[in-house]
């Protein structure tokens, strides 16, 4: 008797496990998902695109003989005391709160042995983190945590946060089982009790009332420090262009591949565009405006490598910034916390559990037995390790280009080996001199 074989059953693309148990979560318990990290959807990003070594066209430099700078000089446009870092990599906002005192610290320890910045973060400045970071950048956020005029004038810069990457528009999070007697202190917070973030400054209203913000901040702080506008990766031209107009210094761009210590899985995964489609429409406005490396770009969402740095840079960005990867230097979703990630309904590299407060690795917590498994001092180094491979595989690229700084890195440095990456980073797909929507064959 013949048999037949057998079809295996089909699982629904539209429909699959993971929405489907999303669907029966949110029945069950009528409130919507909220977790940390970053986008989990595969989206264009700097894999997408390759380097075009030098070779007779293009002469490289000698390996290590020949120097390749890396120093980068923020704050240039106004203020008396611009930031000099040795590297073009910055330590993004984290705040205390989110992340351990002890974790603030070792981000102190770490950028100020590689030469570079560190940032607050909503929550206001912990004494760990300004004794232990040469430069730090203080956020002013919707929200005004911790803000006071005195951590104004402590620190190095000012970064106005308008919009993050991982929700343009909406506002962060924070459990209470991580607002302490301390964090609610530095808050101005009843303690325990789920705080959220504003999603709007409530001292301007629109771009002009930006301006007069600035200038008010300035006049705090003697004109002494730079002023960052930070913005979401959402309209990114537009932006970009009133951060100029209302005076910033330095305007931070954040894609959607940004992290957040907690918020709506809805916004990590379905607001704000890809870094990558972000960085040249932002370039394309201070060209346009005239204020391309007179007002410096800091990009940030996804970096990870020398390779995303120096890719970074060839698009037209002055520096960049991590946060996640920052993190995981630090030790954060180690596989040795494997069976406590568990416990905790998460997995090492899934990133969601950041809101619990309960992160097997001390940093993403404010427990204090937690928090004693980091130890600030390793992790510090273990940070400043990471950022001068980062640096030397940033540097090994530009000069394998034949450029003598890390800022000569250019979009003709580059090719894409999609046509989506290809139209989002302005650069010719692999083997063409075609950029999508720009020119022909």
């Amino acid at each position: 008797m013949d048999k037949t074989p057998q079809t295996l059953p089909r699982q629904s693309w539209t429909f699959s496990n993971e929405i489907n148990s999303e669907i029966r979560r949110a029945a069950a318990t009528g409130i919507y998902d909220i977790r940390g990290g970053g986008a989990k959807r595969r989206v264009p990003h700097f894999d997408d695109l390759l380097f075009l070594g030098a070779s007779i066209s293009r002469y490289p430099l000698e390996g290590y003989r020949e120097k390749c700078d890396t120093s980068v000089t923020l704050g240039t446009r106004f203020a008396k005391k611009p930031i000099e870092l040795k590297i073009p990599i910055t330590i993004a906002g984290m705040s205390f709160g989110a992340l351990s005192a002890n974790a603030k610290e070792a981000l102190g320890r770490g950028a100020t042995a590689a030469g570079t910045s560190t940032t607050t973060g909503d929550g206001g400045m912990t004494d760990e983190e300004r004794g232990h970071s040469e430069k730090l950048v203080y956020q002013y956020l919707p929200s005004r945590y911790g803000m006071n005029p005195d951590d104004l004038r402590r620190a190095d810069a000012i970064e106005v946060v308008v919009g993050q990457g991982a929700k343009p528009g909406g506002g962060g999070m924070l459990l209470g089982q991580k607002i302490t007697d301390r964090v609610a202190r530095m808050r101005n917070l009843p303690k325990g009790i789920d705080q959220r973030s504003a999603c709007r400054h409530p001292d301007w209203t629109g771009p002009d009332d930006l301006e007069i913000k600035i200038l008010e901040i300035r006049e705090i702080t003697n004109w002494e420090k730079p002023i960052y506008i930070k913005i979401g990766g959402a309209r990114p031209y537009y932006d970009t262009a009133l951060a100029v107009k209302a005076g910033a210094d330095v305007v931070v761009l954040d894609g959607m591949q940004g992290g957040t210590a907690a918020t709506q899985d809805v916004f990590i995964e379905h607001v704000g565009q890809p870094t990558l489609a972000c960085i040249r429409p932002a370039v394309k406005a201070l060209q346009d405006l005239g204020m391309h490396r007179e007002v410096q770009l800091v990009v940030s969402g996804g970096i990870r490598s020398g390779a995303d740095v120096a890719k970074a840079l060839a698009l037209g960005a002055d520096a960049v910034a991590i946060g996640t990867a920052a993190l995981i230097a630090l030790g954060d979703n180690d596989p040795r916390w494997e069976e406590e990630y568990q416990k905790l309904g998460s997995t090492t590299g899934a990133y969601d559990d950041w809101h619990e407060g309960r992160d097997p690795a001390g940093i993403t917590t404010q427990d204090p037995e937690l928090m004693q498994r980091l130890d600030p001092v390793m992790a510090g180094r273990r940070l400043r390790n990471y950022l001068s491979v980062m640096t030397l595989e940033c540097q090994t690229l530009a000069r394998a280009c034949g450029k003598s700084h890390v800022h000569n890195l250019e979009p003709e440095d580059l090719c894409a080996l999609t046509i989506e990456a290809a139209a989002m980073a302005g650069v010719p797909l692999a083997g063409s001199s075609w950029i999508p929507g720009q020119s022909g064959f």
